[in-house]
């Protein structure tokens, strides 16, 4: 699902750094919030309700990655099914 990710402008404009952390979470939030994102968004949480999903991210900092975004979206929409 790599249309899930975050866009190539937010990554480039986030590079990782953990300043912009949570204005980089709003964004992304923003993003996802799209109708075409919404849809992948809402299929990942129904892969993860009956299954496992491994989300796969490059970034060296695990506590600010948009894996870890993705997780708690998930996590909050399965616990609203």
């Amino acid at each position: 699902m790599k249309d899930i990710a975050p866009s190539t402008e937010l990554r480039k404009w986030y590079g990782h750094d953990p300043e912009k952390w949570e204005e980089f979470v709003r964004r992304y939030k923003a993003e996802l919030a799209a109708p075409e994102k919404k849809k992948l968004l809402d299929e990942l949480a129904r892969e993860a309700k009956s299954g496992k999903v491994t989300l796969i991210y490059a970034a060296r900092d695990t506590e600010h990655s948009d894996a870890n975004v993705l997780a708690e979206l998930v996590a909050r929409d399965i616990k609203k099914s």
